[in-house]
């Protein structure tokens, strides 16, 4: 759409060349594509925290007008945007008053539900993100799965999901409930796979950011999204011009047609598309007004509210976060399942009492203890150990490997511990 359009006529655009980057690789392949005078003009995708990261490390380039008279037609489209959609900014502004990133969409996250499955299984709705931990959804173990979440290494979204889940819940209870979910669930590499299985009906209930709900509501009338009311957040989802762009007017053409309603914004219309515009004025169009479904979704969103989300705490967690969940619920998953679906089994068998139940429950959910690479010493996975050994983990490969190994073998010992515990309970 874009290289058909006018904007890019008028810039003598005739190609856009697309770099599928995953997003713990986008510093260094930005920086070294400016090394080398072959700069990257514009990121797109991702999510804020991921845009805050490189905003910091100084790879974006600010909406400066005085430096760059070409990026007024960003601004023009930026002052058709509401400052903020159900509590979240619409844009960043830096320390230096200037505007660094836009977001080109609307993002809240929640479940997709298969009502057949559901039904099937005589399972219920789940209403919030704990519910993906009950032992409701245990009783198909291990021969079925019936939730579905993505690897955080593989996926942004489901990344800022676990994150929404520690800060809605506070870190202690958020852990327990993340391993509860990671128990019941099967594992995908992408969050597009988890997506893709709900409306298979492979699952009955799969973690999914809001567009990819509103794509399995249209290609199956049996799904549903479900945002966890007073349990999510809204993204918008950024977009800017970075740092050592080759061709900075064209991206700034580039950045202005995805923001204006009459470009960029109609592609979210799209009926395989399906995310939520980030320019309300694009719903005032005919492609808009053919989308009432989209808009009332929008709507939702802002009813559904949410938690205060903190971007810089995420900014300083992410990295230890998605690596602690890989080490200890991904990597380390063949010894969780089994153990969990055995304790519930034994508990629905009446071999367990409701006090030994949870007993088992809480051991399993404990957080694990380790020697700090750092100090030496035997720790455990609190909130400040997470912002000290993020940089850590991010920047030297001895480090990350010596602890990835240390969390999912002290993961595995523990699952094992629970399930020699749950022998004893029930007399072998």
């Amino acid at each position: 759409m874009f290289l058909n359009s006018e904007v890019a006529k008028k810039y003598n655009i005739q190609n856009i060349v697309f770099l599928p980057i995953n997003a713990e690789q986008w510093p260094d392949y930005i920086k070294n594509a400016a090394q080398k005078g072959q700069g990257i003009d514009v990121a797109w995708g991702g999510g804020p925290t991921l845009f805050n990261i490189i905003d910091d490390m100084g790879l974006i380039e600010p909406i400066d007008t005085e430096k760059h008279p070409e990026f007024r037609i960003i601004l023009d489209e930026v002052a058709k945007l509401p400052k903020t959609i159900a509590g979240a900014e619409t844009y960043k502004v830096g320390s230096d008053g200037k505007i660094h990133w836009i977001g080109a969409s609307v993002s809240s996250f929640g479940f997709t539900i298969n009502k057949d499955i559901l039904a099937k299984y005589k399972l219920p709705t789940p209403k919030f993100w704990s519910d993906l931990g009950s032992p409701s959804y245990a009783v198909t173990l291990p021969a079925l799965q019936v939730v579905g979440i993505a690897d955080p290494t593989m996926s942004t979204s489901n990344t800022r999901m676990f994150e929404i889940i520690l800060q809605a819940y506070g870190w202690d209870k958020g852990w327990r409930v993340l391993t509860l979910i990671a128990a019941n669930s099967k594992i995908y590499s992408g969050s597009s796979d988890v997506r893709d299985a709900v409306i298979r009906g492979d699952l009955a209930v799969g973690t999914t950011i809001d567009f990819y709900g509103y794509t399995a509501q249209q290609q199956n009338p049996s799904c549903l999204y479900i945002i966890p009311r007073g349990e999510s957040i809204v993204n918008a989802d950024p977009i800017a011009v970075l740092k050592g762009s080759r061709n900075p007017a064209a991206a700034a053409a580039f950045v202005a047609w995805v923001l204006n309603e009459t470009g960029g914004q109609i592609v979210w219309l799209d009926p395989n598309i399906n995310r939520l515009p980030i320019n309300p004025r694009v719903f005032d169009t005919p492609q808009g007004k053919q989308r009432p479904d989209l808009k009332k979704a929008l709507d939702d969103v802002v009813y559904a509210g949410g938690i205060s989300f903190n971007e810089t705490l995420s900014t300083l967690w992410v990295t230890a976060v998605v690596d602690y969940f890989k080490a200890t619920l991904v990597n380390a998953h063949d010894d969780l399942q089994p153990v969990w679906a055995q304790i519930v089994k034994a508990y629905n068998d009446k071999r367990i009492s409701e006090a030994q139940f949870q007993q088992l429950v809480t051991m399993l959910t404990d957080p694990i203890t380790f020697t700090d690479p750092l100090t030496g010493q035997q720790t455990t996975f609190t909130i400040d150990y997470a912002i000290k050994i993020s940089p850590k983990l991010a920047s030297d490969p001895a480090i990350y490997q010596r602890i990835m190994n240390d969390w999912t073998s002290a993961a595995r010992a523990k699952y094992l511990k629970v399930q020699a515990a749950l022998k004893q309970m029930t007399g072998g």
